[in-house]
């Protein structure tokens, strides 16, 4: 039997405006919590959610069908397997890793100083709005090799791409907006792979264009679907992470401080952000058969979220799990951007998370940034902190006033 937590609906407006208020009821009372109006059921014990996205076999990536592929245009990485994932997983990883990653490393410094100028003289920013959106696009796209001036367009279309991934229930109105902004992506991208198949350069379209698999080229279809998948994956949580830092560096000045005095603590610090607050909070998967989690029965066939935000704050893997504590010697930062992380916020397995290494890099170059020419940065006067979305979360605003270094 399915157990349900009556006082509790994930799909509720008080779940919504804080989640993390629930988590602990919910590991306690109701391990895996379904929801009759998506027909899903959602895991909150650390344990549990290891298990589902570890188990390839019982736990499989199949719901990506109808969730991500419609938008995607095609099959993307995490509904592939065996020789087919790895040489495609490869080929992606490869452009966020080693010399390329170096490469990118310079380029995201060259972003976020040009976007920030303006800001600086007047010592006051929205970072979510004013520079975290626009510089996540604009990174990604330079990854891909694709036009910085259309980031507004792209951006529009992305965000399309990632509601539809991203919403438990849509409109049919709403359906048809996100399908409408995929074709245009698509529309958009056609054009630029036809040029690169005959052109390739070193970005990452033109490395999917030149790939093979079994000693055949990748259609237009299967490189479409990287794509979007890579744009995706790499934007929507940048611009959260980057926020979410600077939020709770705020909240803790000694924390704060002692980054400021000493930047090797800044991975500690980005590690930390993603374990208290996720970014990605739910991550779905289908089970292949019957699965018992605590005394309660997930039948075959249907939908399990793992509840990421939940499994992160579990007492049963983390210590005093509700304190952000970039010193917390559970944490591991060494291991957190790898598949040996205790934080599930990059998922775990076969399909954990390509750009693990590329989002340390790029938030930590960021942040080594932003962190010595905001002086006194503190958040502006009459600010209510507000955070948004049950699958992927993060902060609506974070309104900052600052004195400009040497102001």
């Amino acid at each position: 039997m399915p157990v349900i937590n009556d006082r509790i609906s994930v799909l509720s407006e008080d779940f919504a405006a804080d989640p993390y208020r629930h988590f602990a009821r919910l590991r306690e009372t109701a391990p895996a919590h379904y929801e009759p109006e998506v027909d899903g059921y959602f895991l909150s014990r650390h344990r549990d959610v290891k298990r589902v996205l570890t188990d390839h076999e019982a736990f499989s990536t199949a719901t990506l069908q109808v969730r991500a592929e419609p938008v995607m245009r095609g099959p993307v990485l995490a509904q592939m397997t065996g020789a087919e994932h790895t040489a495609k997983r490869k080929i992606v990883i490869r452009s966020f890793t080693g010399s390329a990653l170096r490469d990118q490393v310079r380029a995201v410094h060259a972003n976020a100083a040009e976007l920030l100028a303006p800001f600086l003289p007047r010592g006051h920013m929205d970072l979510v709005n004013d520079f975290g959106r626009p510089f996540a696009v604009q990174v990604t796209l330079d990854v891909l090799g694709l036009d910085r001036g259309d980031w507004r367009q792209l951006a529009e279309w992305h965000s399309g791409v990632a509601e539809f991934i991203t919403a438990l229930t849509l409109t049919p109105e709403r359906r048809r907006h996100c399908l409408d902004c995929a074709e245009r992506l698509e529309a958009y991208l056609r054009p630029v792979i036809a040029r690169r198949r005959r052109h390739p350069g070193e970005d990452l379209i033109s490395k999917l264009c030149t790939a093979e698999f079994d000693g055949v080229a990748m259609s237009d279809r299967e490189v479409t679907a990287l794509v979007i998948n890579v744009l995706a994956a790499a934007t929507e949580p940048a611009d959260k992470t980057l926020a979410l830092l600077f939020k709770h560096l705020i909240d803790h000045p000694g924390q704060l401080a002692q980054v400021r005095r000493d930047p090797g603590l800044l991975p500690a610090a980005i590690a930390e952000t993603l374990r208290h607050t996720p970014p990605v909070q739910l991550i779905p998967r289908r089970a292949e058969r019957d699965a018992v989690f605590a005394g309660a029965t997930v039948p075959a066939g249907a939908t399990v979220f793992c509840m990421i935000g939940a499994a992160n704050r579990d007492p049963d893997a983390f210590t005093a799990p509700d304190t952000f504590d970039i010193h917390r010697p559970d944490l591991a930062t060494a291991r957190s951007f790898t598949a040996a992380a205790q934080h599930l916020s990059f998922g775990s397995g076969l399909h954990q998370c390509v750009g693990a290494a590329f989002t340390r890099a790029e938030i930590e170059t960021v942040a080594a940034l932003l962190l010595p020419l905001l002086d006194r940065v503190r958040f502006s006067p009459g600010f209510r902190y507000r955070e948004a979305g049950l699958y992927t979360r993060g902060p609506v605003a974070l309104p900052l006033d600052f004195t400009p270094r040497g102001g």
